[in-house]
């Protein structure tokens, strides 16, 4: 006679794999909602770093005046500079250096608006960045200083976050057209802070 054997889960085998994936679920959850503010973060820096990038690279090879600016309305057929960076920002070939986008200057590249949570603050009115023809900063077009020093911030604030780094960033551009991120708590705050 053969035996019955009966396939399937126990009761107490159920309860233990409920227990181990809730436990398992509890701690990564949060450590997930960290890890998209700091891709977010970064990544949001990573963009604005690379707009004074391209613009110093394209002023030097188009010997030419090329402008990064804060707009509006970035993916317009013919973008306005103005409103904050939050919205997104433009790369413009600024034939005639007036900050302004006219018909025939080629825009290069448009960002649109950043992801939401992320605040750019900045201490001046104008958020633009002229470069000349020589690849070197163009110093103050518009009447009111360029763009100098930017802070990303979320919710969080400046606070030590994943590998040491603090979970703001700033941009910082010297006079001369290098643009850095900064990424340690103290620089953060030496800047001015969330």
């Amino acid at each position: 006679m053969k035996p019955n054997t009966q396939t399937g889960f126990t009761l107490y085998e159920l309860l233990t794999v409920m227990l181990i994936v809730g436990v398992v679920l509890a701690l990564g959850v949060p450590n997930m909602q960290s890890f998209r503010q700091n891709s977010s973060m970064t990544s949001t820096a990573n963009d604005l770093h690379s707009a004074f990038h391209l613009a110093r690279s394209e002023a030097s090879r188009a010997k030419s005046n090329i402008t990064v600016c804060a707009s509006a309305n970035s993916a317009a057929v013919l973008p306005t500079c103005g409103g904050e960076l939050e919205a997104g920002w433009i790369v413009f070939e600024d034939t005639d250096g007036d900050i302004v986008v006219d018909a025939g200057e080629p825009i290069i590249k448009r960002f649109g608006p950043i992801r939401e949570g992320i605040v750019i603050n900045t201490p001046g009115p104008d958020d633009y960045f002229s470069y000349a023809s020589t690849g070197l900063g163009r110093g103050n077009v518009t009447g009111t200083a360029p763009l100098g020093v930017a802070m990303l911030c979320d919710v969080r604030g400046n606070v030590t976050g994943g590998g040491g780094k603090s979970t703001a960033r700033v941009l910082v551009v010297t006079p001369l057209g290098r643009a850095t991120v900064l990424a340690s708590e103290a620089q953060v705050a030496f800047h001015g802070g969330c």
